[in-house]
């Protein structure tokens, strides 16, 4: 995968970073010890596998790296679902964060499928 295509998913990455953050901040206290930090370990621990993945050069390094990202994503769709299954977030809400993390992992297929080919 060329370097603008990496920026691209890179960019839709800080994207979900600046909406997740936004949310979690109306989320009631009792949950910013346990589900809130859960979301922001998921966001973050996904943020460092994609810069290892982009500064990789091995190709088996790299793939490994992009799985572990598509590992975190699905536990941040969890998260996100739990969130709207108790009202901690709205319909839209849920939405939009569902389709920023989507439209995330439909790029990072592409990105585990090119490596693949290689």
């Amino acid at each position: 995968m060329n370097k603008d295509s990496n920026l691209i998913i890179y960019q839709k990455y800080l994207e979900l970073i600046y909406y997740s953050n936004d949310l979690v901040r109306k989320y009631p206290k009792s949950e910013r010890f346990t589900l809130v930090k859960e979301i922001k370990t998921s966001i973050y621990t996904g943020l460092r596998y994609m810069m290892y993945a982009i500064k990789s050069y091995n190709k088996q390094d790299k793939i490994k790296f992009l799985n572990e990202l598509d590992i975190q994503l699905k536990l941040l769709k969890i998260h996100c679902r739990l969130s709207y299954r108790y009202k901690y977030i709205s319909i839209q809400n849920y939405q939009t964060w569902s389709k920023i993390i989507t439209d995330i992992c439909n790029m990072l297929g592409g990105w585990i499928n090119s490596c693949q080919k290689k």
